[in-house]
């Protein structure tokens, strides 16, 4: 699909954030879309007329912009959505990517951008049918942790931890294990790209807590 337009004055919908479980807020502009026709009938839809930046809100603040293989192609327009989004809003955002034989050369440096700089998950998609699956399974994996215990603060969901796994082993010298020891001690990415060499140092070694440091210096 083309990249799709809409009037952004507002970023984010006020009182978004509070989607019923089993449910996803859709920004009008896919009704009809291959996406939606994938996820009706597996999640409840409602569509709004204005959801600002975002293509859907989902349970537990979690709000997912889409980025198409047209607006990966076409330039860097994306970015200011996203930076725009990233500044107007506390929400947990997730961007879906598609990634094609035709878009995957920009791939890498949008993967650096959007998750070491702007510190949001990115998960990568080969069809806006493999899109559907991924939003019905975060819609699903919050339903299940809050029926198990609604009193429990809930996790972030197994896509977006792997979806963070797979961006810290991209830095140079990482592995899955250094990886894995590094998001013991530093959570997130926010908290890994502010983290110092002495920081570091302690996790990986003096050698390698300079790569780190040196590449995400660079990226920022």
């Amino acid at each position: 699909m083309s990249s799709m337009t809409t009037k952004e004055s507002t970023p984010v919908r006020a009182g978004a954030a509070a989607v019923p479980y089993g449910h996803a807020i859709v920004s009008e502009k896919w009704r009809g879309s291959e996406l939606v026709q994938q996820l009706q009938g597996k999640i409840k839809l409602v569509f709004e007329e204005n959801l600002g930046l975002v293509d859907f809100h989902l349970p537990n603040r979690i709000c997912v912009l889409y980025i198409s293989e047209t607006d990966l192609v076409s330039g860097n327009g994306f970015k200011r959505r996203l930076v725009r989004f990233r500044n107007a809003s506390n929400l947990h955002g997730i961007v879906i990517t598609e990634k094609t034989r035709l878009s995957e050369q920009y791939f890498p440096p949008i993967q650096k951008f959007i998750v070491l700089e702007l510190g949001m998950t990115l998960l990568p998609v080969a069809s806006q049918s493999e899109a559907s699956q991924l939003i019905i399974q975060l819609v699903r994996e919050q339903s299940k942790e809050h029926e198990s215990n609604p009193f429990l603060r809930k996790r972030r969901s197994h896509l977006m931890e792997t979806s963070v796994l797979q961006t810290v082993q991209q830095i140079p010298g990482v592995g899955k294990v250094k990886a894995l020891q590094l998001l013991q001690q530093f959570p997130n990415i926010y908290q890994l790209s502010n983290a110092s060499i002495q920081q570091l140092e302690l996790v990986v070694g003096r050698v390698l807590a300079q790569q780190i440091y040196t590449f995400l210096t660079q990226a920022k």
